[in-house]
């Protein structure tokens, strides 16, 4: 086969290289993994240089570290690969099915659509006095290991509960709510921040916790800035800010 020769499948094959470059770069952009990633490129052709000059010890020791590079970087991006794996896994069709799921309620005929409207009258309630907020919707990515680390409630949603549950004397107030279908599954969980640096500095670690949860799962987050009574909307790594009760409704409404 010549140089020339170039098939349908080679350009298929080009073009789904260039969309798994593109989306890993999407995932460790505005991270500190993009510098390691740059490095390991930057000894990657150092290697590749001195092969060609014909430099024998250095490369013997430089392919060495790149054998062992292959298991160092699995550890190094093991949040990275996770959340590339959950983006394959959740393919536009396979997520709109989940969502649909998600959003209703699981009965004989599982057409009944989830009523949030308390969870919205909270939000709005806590927005106009400023009361931070965080509240985490589960998606077709289960959250029980994040609820573990909170107080189960599993109690159906009302607006009361979720404001007493961030009122500021309240001992779960500072952890994040995690809400599975119609009912109030755990409050003050703990939830992994995210590493990206590039957030605006009156973001707090509410906001960052909100961006976290969703590199990790397949979830919608709710956060009511205590700062500003803003309210922001964070779903598969999508920041939202300054959503109105309407904007909100309808995001949780979105099949």
């Amino acid at each position: 086969m010549s140089f020339l020769d170039f098939s349908f499948l080679d350009l298929i094959d080009i073009l789904l290289v260039a969309f798994l470059l593109y989306q890993l770069y999407r995932l460790i952009k505005d991270t500190v993994a993009i510098n390691v990633l740059i490095g390991v490129a930057a000894i990657y052709l150092v290697w590749k240089l001195v092969q060609a000059l014909q430099m024998e010890l250095l490369s013997e020791i430089l392919g060495q570290f790149i054998g062992v590079g292959v298991i160092a970087l699995v550890i190094v991006f093991q949040q990275e690969i996770r959340r590339f794996l959950l983006m394959i896994g959740s393919t536009n069709f396979t997520r709109r099915k989940a969502l649909l799921r998600f959003w209703r309620i699981q009965g004989d005929d599982d057409t009944s659509l989830i009523d949030y409207s308390d969870l919205i009258k909270a939000c709005g309630s806590m927005a106009r006095s400023k009361i931070g907020a965080l509240i985490v919707i589960e998606g077709d990515s289960k959250l029980g290991f994040y609820a573990s680390t909170g107080t189960p409630i599993g109690a159906q949603i009302s607006a009361g509960l979720l404001e007493s549950i961030f009122a500021k004397n309240s001992p779960l107030h500072d952890g994040a709510v995690i809400v599975s279908g119609s009912k109030i599954v755990a409050a003050g969980c703990i939830l992994p921040l995210t590493e990206k640096t590039n957030l605006p500095s009156r973001f707090g670690l509410r906001h960052r916790a909100a961006l976290g949860i969703s590199e990790k799962a397949n979830a919608l987050a709710i956060v009511v800035s205590e700062e500003t009574g803003e309210i922001s909307v964070v779903r598969n790594d999508h920041f939202q800010n300054k959503v109105s009760l309407d904007e909100l409704k309808l995001a949780l409404s979105d099949d």
